[in-house]
């Protein structure tokens, strides 16, 4: 009983010797660190990103141009071939027979014009004499005349049948690469104007034209640009063109503006447009997809930051602001392109703010943080603190 007294007595004292202390109070947390930098100013020029896909600068479909058996093929399937080259070969000598009947034709009337030339000559001193009418020499002159004709028709026809027995070996005529052949050896062939029997196809490799099309808005832009001077309408100005494939990340072929169409398609409401590409590897292949880029303005002084120092707030891109005494403060910004790894601002930020570039997750609108100056870099990486 006395132990059990014992115990209560002390819990008592305990208790009582709580209450007698006061609470103390929690310090507050220091302000977060955080590294702000002034944004860069640079010179730049931006640049308009389209999707398009290259075309060749010649095509040809070779098409027979008489009517004949196939005998050869002379070219590999996809081979590159240069203008001259001999591609067919259809038999020819139904064409040298024709060819050789004119040549006989021509002959034969190339001896009666002679006959009739010294006919009407020794007609002339009849004619002086009285002693042919002359009815009779005008029958003579006009048979010379007739025969000077056929001679010329004769001519004609030999040179038609030449041509006939040249068109039995059809040559490339121009250079590139070649398609697959469209008729075998031993097939008829049917020539004509435009309807002759296909044979195959050609296209250039270099140069090379590149299409894309541009909007309504992007075409009123680089008109007004023009106008004030400040960049050449394409028309005009071979402007520089920049390019990559589908596997490229940056655009490393280089081309020039060659063509501007001269009306706005009213259905999709764009203005096509061409660059044109060396292609002497023959990388760039017809039909093949890329984006390219347009310079898109005249030289401006930008102020810039790296993506990483911008902020989203919603809908809205903000970036944070430290004054002197460590508050933060949310300025709303209006973005422009990004140019060689660094986001244009084109409204929202003076030169002299200081913003913060690392840790933004730790800075709030209002609140207080511990901020180390630095500076950027032209690629926009920090340099040494200050």
């Amino acid at each position: 009983m006395m132990k059990l007294k014992t115990v209560l007595l002390c819990i008592a004292a305990v208790t009582v010797s709580a209450c007698d202390q006061k609470p103390q109070q929690q310090a507050a947390p220091p302000p977060p660190p955080v590294t702000v930098a002034q944004p860069i100013q640079k010179t730049v020029t931006e640049w308009d990103e389209y999707t398009g896909r290259f075309d060749a600068v010649d095509f040809v479909e070779v098409r027979a141009r008489i009517s004949g058996v196939l005998n050869e093929v002379r070219f590999r399937d996809g081979d590159t071939v240069k203008k001259g080259d001999l591609l067919f070969v259809i038999d020819p000598r139904p064409f040298e027979r024709v060819l050789d009947r004119e040549k006989a034709n021509l002959v034969s009337a190339q001896v009666r014009a002679e006959f009739t030339a010294k006919d009407v000559e020794r007609a002339r001193p009849l004619l002086k004499n009285s002693t042919i009418s002359e009815q009779v020499f005008d029958q003579r002159v006009q048979a010379q005349r007739e025969a000077e004709s056929a001679v010329r028709s004769a001519e004609a026809s030999v040179r038609s049948a030449e041509l006939d027995v040249e068109f039995t070996r059809i040559t490339a005529p121009i250079s590139g690469r070649i398609s697959r052949k469209l008729v075998t050896e031993g097939n008829y062939v049917t020539g004509g104007s435009g309807t002759g029997t296909l044979l195959t196809t050609i296209v250039s490799l270099d140069p090379i034209y590149f299409y894309f099309d541009v909007s309504e808005n992007d075409y009123l832009k680089y008109t007004r640009l023009d106008q004030m001077g400040t960049r050449p309408s394409s028309r005009t100005t071979a402007n520089p063109v920049t390019l990559a494939l589908g596997d490229e990340t940056n655009f490393p072929h280089e081309g020039k503006m060659d063509f501007v169409d001269n009306r706005l398609d009213t259905a999709s409401g764009t203005l096509r447009g061409r660059a044109v590409f060396e292609n002497k590897n023959g990388l760039f292949q017809p039909g093949l997809f890329a984006r390219a880029r347009l310079i898109g303005s005249g030289e401006y002084k930008a102020v810039m930051l790296p993506e990483q120092a911008i902020a989203t707030d919603q809908s809205n891109r903000i970036a944070y602001v430290v004054a002197e005494d460590g508050t933060v403060a949310a300025k709303q910004l209006t973005l422009g392109p990004v140019i060689d790894g660094l986001r244009v601002i084109r409204s929202g930020l003076e030169p002299t703010d200081w913003v913060v570039v690392n840790g933004v997750q730790r800075a709030r609108a209002g609140s207080k943080v511990n901020a180390q100056r630095s500076t950027l870099d032209a690629s926009g990486k920090l340099a040494a603190s200050q």
